[in-house]
């Protein structure tokens, strides 16, 4: 089944770049400056943030429903995206060289399965299938090895 893979809006943190470092410590945000590629994933660009760039480190609830999935995690967000990227039957840049797990959800936000994967190829098979499943909705991707949320896959 075809998919997309879809960042966040950055309309919901634009705000917090204004903040001070006081007033980003009482929402428990941190601002960092970029000293690594590979090593700040963004969710809204769904790569990794150049060396050099503000970034900023805060708590995001990727599942919001109301089952026992819920689910709130540490995620990083580019100064300066500007769009959610888009992703047709491929894999963002932010999921290639990292293990990725993948949640299985159904239409009412319960687990109904799970994987995850290596390698783009076996990566896009691996979406491919679990989508074709009439119980799954939608799917959430995370970094296996830290948990972080990476991001949604929904069909096309």
């Amino acid at each position: 089944m075809a998919f997309q893979i879809t960042g966040l809006n950055p309309e919901l943190f634009k705000p917090l770049f204004d903040l001070s470092a006081a007033a980003l410590a009482e929402r428990g945000v941190h601002r960092k400056t970029v000293d690594a590629k590979p090593g700040y994933p963004c969710r809204i660009t769904l790569e990794d943030a150049p060396v050099g760039e503000t970034v900023l480190l805060l708590n995001y609830e990727n599942h919001a429903v109301s089952t026992p999935y819920r689910h709130a995690f540490a995620i990083y967000v580019r100064e300066h995206a500007r769009a959610a990227a888009q992703f047709e039957n491929t894999l963002p840049p932010v999921m290639s060289g990292r293990p990725i797990a993948l949640r299985f959800f159904d239409a009412d936000g319960q687990l109904v399965g799970a994987d995850m994967f290596l390698d783009e190829v076996a990566g896009v098979e691996t979406i491919k299938t679990a989508l074709d499943r009439p119980d799954v909705a939608y799917i959430h991707a995370h970094n296996a090895k830290h948990g972080c949320f990476s991001a949604e896959i929904r069909p096309l």
